[in-house]
């Protein structure tokens, strides 16, 4: 499976990072989705096939954390990368036990989850 056949969602509150990531994934030759808040991201999970998502720790409405609460039971078959400013060791912890696979601490290069993601697929 080529990249342009992987789905990526960005679950983010902050408008110029989810488009500065949209654009440098796409770029990559990843297809983009993105959400503005949890409950969107969550929304969009239920109803979706992601082959990974990139889920803001800190949003309104819904936090990330929230997120991983409800779609663990799905038990979807996603990649799930935590990107967050909160980088202490009881958060990545909390993220990792609720599903999470990767966890990103901000600021970081959007680069950076390129090769993750490379690395991933």
């Amino acid at each position: 499976m080529s990249y342009a056949e992987k789905k990526v969602l960005v679950v983010d509150d902050e408008e110029i990072l989810r488009m500065l990531l949209t654009d440098t994934l796409e770029f990559a030759g990843f297809q983009v989705d993105e959400a503005e808040d949890g409950l969107e991201g969550l929304r969009k999970i239920q109803e979706n096939q992601y082959d990974a998502v990139l889920l803001d720790y800190m949003m309104p409405h819904m936090t990330g954390l929230e997120v991983l609460e409800r779609i663990q039971p799905l038990q979807l078959h996603t990649t799930v990368i935590m990107l967050t400013a909160k980088a202490q060791r009881e958060d990545q912890e909390a993220a990792i036990e609720r599903g999470a696979a990767y966890f990103v601490p901000k600021p970081f290069s959007p680069n950076e989850l390129v090769e993750l993601l490379n690395s991933i697929f």
